[in-house]
């Protein structure tokens, strides 16, 4: 019941804001106002004021303001024939039309502004891990660094981090860092990784350096004396010595210390087949090793599990080339790999080019030809995305990075939302027109039931997530009105600048043949978002 109530509200609003757009412009134009109702069907509540019924109806899935004269050869009284929508001026008809959806584009901005101002937690611009050869590790970022600003520009956050980068590769970046309580500047060069999808392609820079601290997995190569002691591949260290060892940076710093033989309590997740289903079954592992030359996993005689396979997608190229679970990739195109992150920023720039790829598996080390092609995945929600990719996973082994309160001003707060506003609206455009180009698969449209889904998901996360999923949808809903589709509102823009034009109205014959196609259209969307609800 409360995840239908926070679709209830989701819904209402948004309609309410819509239909309140309609409403004060057609009052401030001196159009006579019949009706204006939250919902479809039965009215539950009402009241009439003026000129004009309130009514909140059972359905809320939707809403309308009844203008008079708003039809083809409706009649009104002597004294109401002035105040008609059809007999206003072009421009204060499209100024009408225009102010539903640009209610819904205005909105999202005031929700932003109270998402933002006060205080706010974020995932802070502190460093946890850096890949090995990446732009960071080069210009000696370390983990524990904390990123202040980049090219001068002022971050707190990873996501503001990540942003600074778009556009910013393959030159020096002057990156503020502190460490150990001083600041200090460093210049990196990151290189240009490029992130497609059907909506559009990103060119940023990247460098290597995650907010996510790395939890002590192991990479056990063959023969290695890590393996002779009985340690295996994705193998996650829980105490050395009996000193707890929640992350890789700990882990240098409890080796260091450590002499001799090391008891090490590991947890393991060995692949268990029930039936038809794969489950892992996590099992604590105490062994002993001996202390290797060397610092870190190398001090236990393996390595970082970075480069290693957790998983290999069905029917990817990747499977076809026969990849597996816990081989470990050694070398692109003949040269070695540092890190799984390098491995992604080399196959980002290569599209569907084909490339040699060597890798080690449990029979020796392989090299063969492959290229990346379209592979899907699905969300939560059911939803299916596409993307080039070869199919291999990287083991997860991150813990929770830290956190940040930020505390917004006003200032801060509207700033940052008429910024994210527009982004967000270029975005839902481009993705509309992806749909009519065929671009973005009509699989990802989605009905009631997935906003259901999406208002029931966000609510237990939270106010400020289901407050921003409802700025989303609002913006998507002024941009699908603006299509010029019989029904919607822009088509009624077009009317109304094609009689400023030509000095006349459309026909009416037109206009009910255009109301019947659009229509159809709607109903035909409808069917298919309903269509793709049952299939999730």
């Amino acid at each position: 019941m409360q995840s239908l109530g926070f679709f209830a509200l989701l819904l209402g609003v948004l309609v309410t804001v819509h239909e309140l757009g309609h409403f004060l412009v057609a009052k401030a134009c001196g159009v006579k106002v019949l009706k204006f109702s939250i919902g479809f069907g039965p009215k539950l509540l009402g009241f009439t004021k003026g000129d004009t019924e309130y009514q909140l109806a059972l359905l809320p899935l939707g809403g309308f303001v009844k203008m008079a004269g708003d039809v083809p050869g409706e009649e009104l009284a002597p004294e109401d024939a002035h105040r008609g929508f059809l007999a206003q001026p072009p421009w204060k008809r499209m100024l009408i039309v225009l102010a539903g959806p640009a209610f819904n584009l205005a909105f999202p901005v005031l929700v932003y502004f109270f998402v933002f101002l006060g205080p706010y937690e974020d995932v802070s611009s502190r460093v946890g891990y850096v890949a090995p050869g990446s732009a960071a590790a080069v210009a000696g970022v370390r983990p524990g660094d904390r990123i202040l600003a980049v090219d001068g520009e002022k971050v707190r956050t990873d996501k503001e981090v990540d942003e600074a980068f778009i556009g910013r590769f393959e030159r020096p970046v002057p990156l503020t860092v502190e460490r150990d309580g001083k600041q200090m500047i460093v210049e990196v060069t990151p290189l240009k990784k490029v992130e497609s999808s059907p909506v559009e392609t990103v060119e940023r820079g990247v460098l290597g350096a995650e907010p996510y601290s790395q939890l002590p997995t192991l990479g056990v190569p063959p023969s290695s004396p890590a393996e002779q002691a009985g340690l295996k591949t994705f193998d996650r260290i829980l105490t050395i010595n009996g000193t707890y060892v929640p992350d890789v940076a700990t882990l240098y710093q409890v080796m260091d210390k450590q002499q001799g033989p090391l008891e090490l309590v590991v947890l393991r997740s060995p692949v268990l087949d029930v039936g038809a289903i794969t489950v892992r079954a996590p099992e604590q592992v105490k062994l002993q090793v001996n202390k290797q030359p060397g610092e870190g996993f190398a001090a236990l005689g393996a390595e970082p599990v970075d480069l290693y396979i957790a998983s290999v997608a069905q029917d990817s190229p990747a499977q076809k080339a026969g990849l597996k679970s816990g081989d470990r990739l050694v070398a692109l195109n003949g040269d070695p790999l540092q890190s799984f992150h390098l491995f992604q920023v080399k196959l980002g720039g290569m599209e569907e080019k084909p490339f040699q790829l060597t890798w080690r598996g449990a029979d020796g080390e392989h090299t063969t030809q492959l290229a990346r092609s379209t592979l899907k995945s699905t969300d939560a929600l059911g939803n299916t995305h596409t993307y080039l990719g070869v199919g291999v996973v990287q083991w997860n082994a991150a813990a929770p990075p830290e956190m940040i309160q930020l505390d917004y001003s006003p200032g801060e707060a509207i700033g940052k939302a008429v910024r994210v506003v527009p982004a967000i609206t270029k975005q839902t455009v481009k993705a509309v027109a992806g749909l009519i180009t065929r671009d973005v698969p009509l699989s990802s449209v989605g009905g009631p039931v997935m906003m259901y889904q999406m208002a029931a998901k966000t609510s237990q996360q939270g106010w400020d997530s289901f407050l921003q999923l409802m700025a989303i949808i609002s913006i998507n809903l002024g941009v699908m009105n603006l299509l010029p589709i019989p029904i919607l509102d822009g088509f009624h823009l077009v009317a109304a600048g094609w009689e400023s034009v030509r000095r006349r109205p459309i026909p009416v014959r037109v206009r009910e043949v255009a109301n019947v196609i659009g229509l159809a259209m709607l109903v035909a969307l409808m069917l298919v978002a309903f269509f793709n609800d049952i299939t999730r």
